[in-house]
């Protein structure tokens, strides 16, 4: 396995040499020490996929699609060697890690097959002398900033639908989380994808970032990651008239409404909750339960989020690695004592384990939650979950929407006119009835509001990366 950059083929270290420790969140401990690398390493990238471009388009669909169908069977094969590289950078646990490269190949499953479904479309003329083409177009080279929460899986859900659409790559990860990243350049390369098509780079954010931005050959940037970074990279789109596609996190609310199955309820909102510590884009923060089911859904989810187990993630029964970093558990931290200092109550949960080393915080349930405080709106990012109550569904869809994020919102009743009513009525690009796991390769995932725009997987995750081209013949 190559733990370096991958530019036209080659594994290469920084051009001026930059290194960068990865460290083990669960022990503190350096994992492996990669190439870190700066503005020169962007450009030779955006070289090599600008120069593989041209054999990339004149590729059938069906040719591309073969190539990608070899990755998710590569990725599929070698899971078991994948997981712990991903469980030692950011911690998740060993399962959840499978379960991720297993995601991955479905992205690439899916849009080997979507590829050949890029449709343009006859228009009808209203002069017999002519004919109306619309036809899709590749946009070109595309480059990925993507985070360190789902580290190969937010490549593949923009890489995928890229390369089927005919675009070539070049590639960022959070340097937090660079070894998945370049393990999956390593599966894909080994799999048969051509020199340049796929580059990965890693280095310093800032001056990456710039390069990426500036170059006029880039023709559309995909981010994952923060609202402050998205707005940089908006301001900095501007120049050039850059595409952009931004998934900028959420705050995700769940509402509980009494004629739920109330410990179904919690164990399905425990799960989702707390996987990969909360550190999920769409992951359910802020539960409002109606007010009659209140003590019997709290009773219940004390219940579960007891059973969960705290340690490192290579231990297969440890349902909960450590955050990312220390940074990221001070943010909960401080989110819980503000919380408190308001009257919040903790149901369970609250503080970090009694283990020696890394950065662990216990899964946390807090109770009587209002919207003054920093939980009761903004993205924590960790593992606790944020109880308060509501009485009718006006309510508690004000309460829901009360937030500038819209990326994902749940609820959950037994009643069909209830569930219409939530799911027409919440701000958000992605609602959960009765599902709190719903994102997949076939449909599409994105938010409104702060939470960003553009879709990915589906088949709008395929014309994310195609202009259209619309051709007007006049016959003699």
């Amino acid at each position: 396995m190559q733990y370096r950059m991958l530019i036209d083929g080659h594994w290469r270290d920084a051009a001026d040499g930059g290194e960068w420790q990865v460290v083990n969140p669960a022990s503190e401990a350096p994992v492996a020490v990669v190439p870190y690398g700066g503005a020169q390493d962007a450009t030779q990238a955006i070289d090599a996929a600008q120069a593989a471009l041209p054999g990339w388009q004149a590729l059938t669909a069906y040719d591309r699609g073969a190539i990608l169908r070899d990755i998710a069977d590569a990725l599929r094969a070698n899971a078991a060697e994948l997981a712990p590289i991903m469980t030692a950078e950011c911690g998740k646990p060993i399962g959840e890690a499978r379960g991720e490269w297993g995601a991955c190949a479905d992205l690439f499953d899916w849009f080997a097959e979507e590829g050949k479904r890029a449709y343009g479309r006859a228009i009808p003329a209203r002069k017999a002398g002519k004919r109306l083409l619309s036809l899709p177009q590749p946009l070109g080279v595309v480059a990925t900033i993507t985070a360190w929460n789902f580290p190969a899986y937010l490549l593949a859900r923009k890489w995928a639908g890229a390369l089927a659409a005919g675009c070539t790559i070049v590639g960022r990860p959070s340097e937090l989380t660079p070894m998945s990243a370049m393990a999956l350049a390593n599966v894909m390369l080994e799999a048969g994808i051509p020199a340049g098509v796929v580059n990965l780079i890693n280095g310093d954010p800032q001056t990456m970032g710039e390069a990426i931005m500036r170059d006029p050959r880039v023709r559309k940037v995909s981010f994952t990651g923060s609202q402050r970074v998205g707005q940089i990279l908006m301001r900095q789109a501007a120049d050039g008239i850059k595409k952009l596609g931004l998934e900028l996190g959420g705050s995700a609310p769940v509402l509980v409404f009494a004629d739920a199955d109330m410990q179904w309820a919690a164990s399905q909102g425990v799960m989702a909750k707390f996987r990969n510590n909360g550190q999920v884009c769409i992951s359910p923060t802020r539960f409002y339960i109606e007010q009659p089911a209140l003590e019997d859904f709290l009773d219940a989810v004390k219940t579960e989020t007891e059973k969960l187990v705290v340690g490192d993630g290579m231990q297969e029964q440890v349902t909960n690695g450590p955050m990312v970093s220390r940074a990221g558990r001070a943010k909960v931290e401080q989110f819980v004592a503000d919380a408190v200092s308001k009257r919040a109550s903790v149901v369970t949960g609250g503080a970090r384990p009694d283990i020696a080393r890394g950065y662990f915080y216990q899964p946390t349930v807090l109770t009587d939650v209002s919207a003054d405080m920093q939980i009761g709106c903004d993205e924590v990012f960790g593992p606790v979950m944020a109880v308060s109550t509501f009485e009718t569904v006006d309510e508690a869809l004000h309460l829901a929407n009360d937030t500038p994020y819209g990326l994902a919102g749940y609820v959950m009743t037994n009643n069909l006119s209830t569930a219409i009513r939530v799911y027409e009525g919440l701000e958000c690009g992605i609602v959960g009835v009765n599902d709190m796991t719903p994102a997949t390769a076939e449909a599409p995932f994105g938010g409104s509001k702060t939470s960003g725009f553009g879709r990915e997987g589906s088949q709008e995750g395929l014309y994310e990366y195609t202009d259209q081209k619309f051709v007007s013949i006049g016959l003699s």
